[in-house]
């Protein structure tokens, strides 16, 4: 489906004057954009590991605590639940999902909201993510205060998207999909200009899975390697001939991917070294494939590693499954993006090999997750940089489509 093909099968927004939602939010965000951009440049200011959101957490629950919300902190105390709207029976319940941790490298940008925190930074974009739905969760307050919101939308603050195993399963033990009925999510994307939003129906992202593979034989010398098991070789036929079987052995369309990112053996020339170890990622687009990649991936390597005369451990690690938007979820998300910013402000999201943990929700309810522009003119940033920042003006158009959003879907019968 092309960005064409998308557009034209996006409802047609209301026309100006007969929905009053822009005029309230062109109101609210110019009441509150500033301390939006003052939110996200503290969080971005003061970043938090994987497992160890607590202070981000406490910050977050009392911006929401501050605007009569009652944000409860997960047991851990590093993430925050959020309920908006009336709590009655039989009224719909959907979720925003933003992730709220850092990644373990240093800011080296130039900048009055650089991190204060050495080996931690927001370069994936999750100040923003929490960001915007913090300010999602506050404007739709507003308007549940005025009686005008249709339901309630609870929001999901989540903690260690970024490490296996990672806290959306938390969240969910939680209570964070109860009642449900659909959930969606922002990720930031620096190649897609500010003012833009990326929707996809189906796979967005991939499962991604470690492997790590070691090898032990008797070691001996270069010179005679007949008298041993050459393990360096037999390292070099996994690394290269794993990837390229499992391209016949699994259907081409599941998207299956085999990348080894670290190999360590030996230390001296001439000497065959007794252990070595390659280390990969796993990544698939299907879910199926997906439940059957580690028996794949571990008879391949066996098969590769026979005959080396090596002894071949295999430990596989489960990270996270395919994110699959839910078609009807997909749609909502892109004709609410249309009703926000316009219908030319909408693309189809291209497909990434990266994984993303929102997939854990989608195991439970439908739902989507769509790509924020966040590119800013005449720069080339990309996610997981150490000088990655965006163009804070996005923040904006991100509380703008999922206010959207959350009304289009408690609304919505078909979900």
């Amino acid at each position: 489906m092309t960005a064409s093909t998308l557009s034209a099968d996006l409802p047609t927004p209301c026309e100006p004057g007969t929905d009053p939602l822009p005029a309230l939010l062109d109101d609210w965000l110019g009441r509150h954009q500033a301390d939006l951009v003052a939110l996200r440049r503290h969080l971005h200011a003061h970043p938090e590991l994987s497992g160890h959101e607590q202070n981000t957490a406490a910050h977050l629950a009392g911006v929401l605590t501050a605007a009569g919300l009652t944000p409860r902190l997960l047991p851990t105390g590093n993430g925050v639940l959020c309920e908006v709207g009336p709590d009655e029976p039989g009224t719909p319940l959907i979720a925003l999902r933003g992730d709220i941790d850092a990644l373990p490298m240093d800011d080296v940008k130039d900048v009055p909201y650089r991190s204060t925190v050495a080996g931690a930074c927001h370069a994936c974009g999750h100040d923003v993510h929490a960001t915007v739905v913090t300010g999602a969760g506050l404007a739709l307050a507003e308007l549940a205060a005025r009686g005008q919101l249709p339901g309630r939308v609870r929001l999901l603050l989540q903690p260690t998207e970024e490490k296996f195993p990672s806290g959306a399963p938390q969240m969910v033990a939680a209570g964070g999909l109860a009642d449900a009925r659909a959930v969606f999510a922002f990720h930031c994307d620096p190649k897609l200009p500010t003012g833009m939003v990326g929707v996809r129906s189906g796979p967005l992202t991939a499962a991604a899975d470690m492997m790590r593979v070691r090898l032990s034989g008797a070691g001996g010398h270069t010179a005679r390697p007949h008298l041993t098991a050459d393990l360096v070789h037999a390292l070099a036929k996994i690394v290269v001939e794993v990837p390229a079987l499992v391209s016949r052995r699994a259907d081409p369309r599941s998207g299956i991917s085999v990348v080894f990112g670290a190999v360590h053996a030996g230390q001296a020339a001439n000497a065959i070294p007794r252990e070595g170890t390659a280390e990969a990622t796993v990544r698939v687009l299907d879910r199926a494939a997906w439940g059957e990649a580690p028996a794949l991936v571990e008879e391949l390597v066996h098969a590769a590693a026979a005959g080396t005369g090596t002894r071949v451990e295999v430990d596989y690690s489960r990270g996270v499954p395919p994110v699959v938007n839910d078609r009807t979820a997909a749609a909502v998300f892109g004709a609410a993006a249309a009703a926000a910013l316009g219908r030319e402000h909408v693309v189809e999201a291209p497909i990434s090999m990266g994984g993303e943990d929102f997939a854990w929700y989608l195991e439970h309810v439908p739902g989507a997750m769509a790509r924020l522009g966040v590119g800013r003119p005449g720069e080339q940033l990309d996610l997981h940089q150490p000088n990655f920042d965006v163009d804070e003006a996005a923040i904006g158009h991100g509380v703008r489509v999922l206010v959207h959003t959350a009304l289009a879907a408690l609304s919505d019968p078909s979900l």
